[in-house]
């Protein structure tokens, strides 16, 4: 009876054991990517995207896969449709002469500061805008979650916009961005305000790269943690 008790004992024992391998490895499981091969990643937008003033490893789109690979998720470098000064009209023609692939895991869009740049109006910006955003979508696999929005910098607290009506751009910025938040709502997309951490480069210098006008790769690894968050969140 003594052994039969032992036994059952140590039966129960091996079950309990056998239970929580398994739920370690469901656990393990979930911390994993849902797919094997590695995420893709398409970035549009102008110079912000690019990295204008500095090297593309130090770009946000870069920094940000470097941070998800640091964390076991692997990803493509990322697709980067942009240029310095493109406008989203420009960002529009870009991509409809780009061999792009009709899907990509995270698509982010940042455009707009060349629209304020040149003097366009809000009106004409919004549904520009609005048509870009509908494609970004459509390049995330309709899935709208995919899809970050970055909000416009603000260029007027850098050397290049000293001596400029810094006031009325600053303005102009925040009513561009009052116009794509909006969109960025409508299609339910996430949307990351970037623009109070660029205006901090009024008092640090460190935060805007050597010409002058474009962020720093200080600068945007704060905008990479954040997107790689947003990410992390969503795989």
């Amino acid at each position: 009876m003594r052994e039969f008790l032992i036994k059952k004992a140590s039966s129960s024992l091996v079950a309990v054991f056998a239970l929580i391998l398994l739920l370690i490895f469901i656990a393990a499981m979930k911390e994993r990517p849902l797919q094997n091969k590695p995420y893709s990643y398409l970035a549009l937008g102008d110079s912000y995207t690019v990295g204008e003033g500095i090297t593309s490893k130090e770009s946000f789109p870069y920094q940000v896969v470097n941070i998800l690979r640091t964390k076991g998720i692997e990803f493509n470098n990322p697709k980067v449709v942009a240029r310095t000064g493109w406008t989203t009209d420009e960002l529009q023609a870009a991509i409809e002469d780009s061999p792009l692939h009709e899907q990509y895991d995270v698509v982010t869009l940042l455009i707009g500061v060349n629209n304020q740049y040149r003097k366009g109006h809000v009106a004409d910006y919004a549904p520009a805008f609005e048509s870009l955003l509908k494609q970004a979508i459509h390049f995330a696999g309709d899935n709208a979650r995919r899809v970050i929005v970055l909000s416009i910098p603000d260029w007027s607290v850098t050397p290049f916009g000293a001596g400029t009506t810094q006031a009325e751009i600053a303005s102009e910025i925040d009513q561009f961005n009052e116009a794509n938040k909006h969109v960025a709502e409508k299609y339910s997309v996430h949307y990351l305000n970037i623009t109070p951490s660029t205006r901090q480069a009024a008092r640090d210098s460190a935060l805007i790269a050597e010409d002058g006008l474009h962020p720093s790769g200080k600068e945007y690894s704060k905008w990479a943690k954040k997107v790689a968050a947003i990410i992390r969140s969503g795989l």
